[in-house]
């Protein structure tokens, strides 16, 4: 996603793709795709109705302008305008936190650079029942077109805030009866030795150097996800969902029993 003109009062950002477009036509982000008009085969077919489905105004446009608004970006014939980002400020979490039907559950990426690994834990998040994933805005990546693609339409599923100060909003959220519980190699207990069934958020550390320090000294609970003695150490998006998904089984067993 990249902005590609601004008219004073808001800046109109790009996604590209087939795919990218037609996952986040349903979500009500994209207000206007522009077709390739030379493109008449069966996938712009179904393109055009499901952008009528949705009310989504498709203008077909010559080539060399998609290209000018996509930039060095692969296009296929194919982009959505979005007016706006789903980005939420971080003074939207209190009231996030109070409209929880069941005990909140949160991921926080502390530094987490790379878009492919943010669009993975978006979309993880958004499939295991996350509440809100929460960066920094600072030295972390955000919403791109990256993010959109390997997202797969889970962006705008799942809130996404961004804050200031990390351990400020730790704290915060510590007050209001969140746990934190951070994954370090070093964590005394394994996962599968903790309870995640009330409410907590997990703390996932970037790609070089994992946990900072005084985010972890700010975690209610340090555990390591076991692993072989062949490969000790996981890529975030991957160590993100093997967490997600296991507080989501602890979860389902929970409420079959109740």
């Amino acid at each position: 996603m990249r902005a590609y003109c601004n008219n004073g009062d808001f800046t109109v950002y790009t996604i590209y793709g087939f795919h990218a477009v037609m996952a986040y036509l349903p979500s009500g982000l994209v207000n206007t795709i522009y077709l390739d008009q030379g493109r008449q085969d069966a996938r712009a077919e179904g393109l055009m109705a499901l952008a009528e489905t949705h009310q989504v105004a498709i203008n077909q446009v010559p080539l060399q302008q998609l290209e000018e608004m996509a930039g060095s970006c692969p296009h296929q014939g194919v982009v959505g305008a979005c007016e706006r980002l789903p980005v939420m400020k971080e003074s939207a979490l209190a009231d996030l936190i109070a409209d929880c039907n069941e005990p909140p559950l949160l991921l926080i990426l502390d530094q987490v650079q790379d878009p492919h690994n943010l669009g993975a834990c978006l979309r993880t998040a958004a499939a295991s029942g996350c509440h809100a994933v929460i960066v920094p805005k600072d030295n972390a990546a955000t919403l791109n077109a990256t993010v959109m693609k390997v997202a797969s339409g889970a962006v705008g599923k799942v809130p996404f805030v961004q804050v200031t100060n990390l351990v400020r909003v730790m704290k915060q959220l510590q007050d209001a009866g969140v746990w934190f519980y951070g994954t370090a190699e070093s964590g005394a207990g394994d996962i599968y030795q903790q309870d995640f069934t009330g409410p907590m958020a997990w703390v996932m550390g970037g790609e070089e150097k994992g946990l900072r320090r005084l985010t972890q000294d700010n975690c209610d609970v340090l555990c390591h996800i076991p692993t072989s003695d062949t490969l000790s150490c996981l890529n975030v998006s991957v160590a993100t969902g093997v967490c997600l998904f296991e507080t989501r089984r602890q979860r389902l067993l929970q409420q079959e029993k109740n």
